[in-house]
């Protein structure tokens, strides 16, 4: 049984003030509505790419969005920064209305999209958890007899009674999220404002989530940039770019696609003539990957296998190379290099290069190459680095899923001598 239908559904969004310069436009589709023809606006806009300053004062937020989600299932709604996740959730909770297209929905809705989403903030929080129950659509006696569960689960049991104006983002979240997971809908629909409260907190929340939606066959809609998350919770997957839908499908599938489409770029690979490759008069690289050894998903289980290929312009020399690995906050990870020729004997030709970065050694986190050719170890003929990247996902620890500290997290062989 089908949950929600999305059908062609798009957002656009104006550029600019609010009320500087719009009467016309207003107007504009007025006539045109009254005629019975489309949006004259809707023809126009660009995408939403935050990376590049456009020309049009109009942008999609979201452009010819399909798909279905079936009763029960978890999906995970993930992309880069400005994909138009957010605004998906806005439009499938009625927060706001599409610029076309048609959501169905069956059942009722709880959202939780930002900080305090539905309390009014003079109320106490005893009055909004009511407050919350009745926009759903429940009767003061189902609200009253969850209320007990709701307050006990989001710990502000001592602050209940007072405006919720004077509670701190964490209990504010607290509450919303506890009043949006117990309180009986169909659809349950979680933005990443999660990541407000604490890591006891969110394994606590994520908790819920998942027996909302095994237990009680509730459907749920999550976005989180915490892909271990993602993929504890959700079994179906949504992959948004620029405002499109650009992958759909099985949740690690869906992880994987986004690893390969993220800004993260593990793999580079010239094609044309060897000229135009980067490097200099003494090198030119050709190819340099890094993937998972084990299974397609980069994770602190599956190891690092590395490949480098290049070509040499000096002959007759003793050629090294020296990779670097380094973490996005730029502390180093390790130093390490290779001997390729060892009597003087290098020639002019195509090289490669490949090792393993042992599973269970690197910690979750982002990290890049920084590459170093040499002659004899210490004169230095090509330097380059962020080439290549790659990002290792965290995993679960028993029923520990924080992020622990450190850069390496390395499996040791413990041993107890009593």
């Amino acid at each position: 049984m089908l949950a929600l239908r999305a059908e062609n559904i798009s957002k656009q969004y104006r550029l600019g003030q609010v009320g500087t310069g719009t009467l016309s436009h207003d107007l504009n589709r007025f006539w045109h509505k009254m005629r019975g023809k489309e949006d004259p606006y809707l023809k126009i806009g660009e995408a939403n790419d935050r990376t590049v300053k456009g020309e049009s004062d109009y942008v999609w937020s979201l452009r010819d969005i399909n798909f279905e989600i079936k009763q029960g299932d978890a999906v995970g709604i993930i992309g880069r920064n400005g994909a138009g996740k957010s605004t998906l959730l806005k439009l499938l909770s009625k927060v706001t209305k599409p610029s076309t297209g048609k959501i169905y929905t069956r059942g009722r809705i709880a959202s939780l999209l930002e900080v305090g989403t539905g309390f009014h903030p003079e109320m106490t929080g005893r009055e909004n958890v009511f407050l919350n129950g009745a926009i759903l659509g429940m009767t003061r006696k189902e609200i009253s007899r969850k209320f007990d569960e709701i307050v006990d689960f989001s710990g502000v049991e001592r602050y209940i009674d007072t405006p919720v104006k004077r509670y701190s983002s964490g209990m504010y979240v607290r509450l919303a999220f506890a009043v949006a997971a117990h309180l009986e809908s169909e659809i349950l629909i979680v933005d990443e404002v999660l990541a407000v409260g604490d890591a006891d907190f969110q394994k606590k929340c994520l908790g819920k989530m998942n027996d909302v939606t095994k237990g009680d066959g509730r459907t749920i809609l999550f976005v989180s940039h915490n892909m271990t998350a993602i993929k504890e919770l959700c079994n179906k997957g949504i992959l948004l770019n620029q405002g499109q839908l650009v992958y759909e499908g099985d949740i690690i599938d869906t992880v994987v696609e986004y690893q390969k489409n993220s800004e993260i770029q593990n793999k580079y690979i010239h094609e044309g003539s060897i000229e135009t490759a980067l490097g200099n008069e003494n090198i030119k690289i050709l190819e340099f990957s890094a993937k998972a050894t084990q299974g397609e998903l980069l994770d602190i289980n599956s190891g690092v296998s590395v490949k480098l290929r290049f070509f040499n312009y000096r002959p007759g020399i003793n050629l090294d190379a020296t990779f670097e690995l380094r973490t996005y906050e730029e502390v180093a990870v390790f130093h390490t290099g290779v001997l390729i020729t060892t009597d003087n004997d290098s020639e002019t030709k195509e090289y490669c290069i490949e090792f393993d970065i042992p599973k269970n050694l690197l910690n979750a986190g982002n990290f890049y190459f920084k590459l170093i050719f040499g002659e004899n170890q210490r004169i230095p003929l090509y330097t380059i680095s962020n080439i290549i990247g790659f990002e290792v996902e965290n995993i679960k620890l028993g029923k520990n899923m924080e992020l622990l500290p450190g850069v390496i997290r390395p499996e040791l062989d413990f041993k107890i001598i009593s």
